[in-house]
């Protein structure tokens, strides 16, 4: 999925003020470092996420027949082979 820059940072914003509220969180860096941090982290994530997505829809397309996106056969297929994905990396 691909989110804004802007969303992106405030997601990050978020995060670390979130961190920042908890009294048993404790930074050994400033406020920023932690939110650059954090937004490196969420890129990572969603990079990921594309790439499991993308290999999910690599899997259907390359059925023998066409299973047309948004069918339910296509939901079912797209679940199944994500969670595939999903469970190579050990999540």
């Amino acid at each position: 999925m691909r989110i804004s820059r802007d969303k992106l940072n405030k997601l990050a914003h978020v995060v670390a003020d979130t961190l920042a509220d908890i009294d048993e969180c404790e930074f050994q860096e400033d406020r920023n470092t932690i939110r650059q941090e954090a937004r490196k982290v969420l890129e990572a994530l969603l990079l990921e996420e594309t790439r499991i997505d993308e290999a999910a829809r690599l899997k259907i397309s390359s059925q023998r027949r066409i299973i047309p996106e948004g069918s339910m056969e296509w939901d079912i297929l797209y679940r199944k082979y994500y969670n595939e994905e999903v469970k190579k990396l050990g999540i």
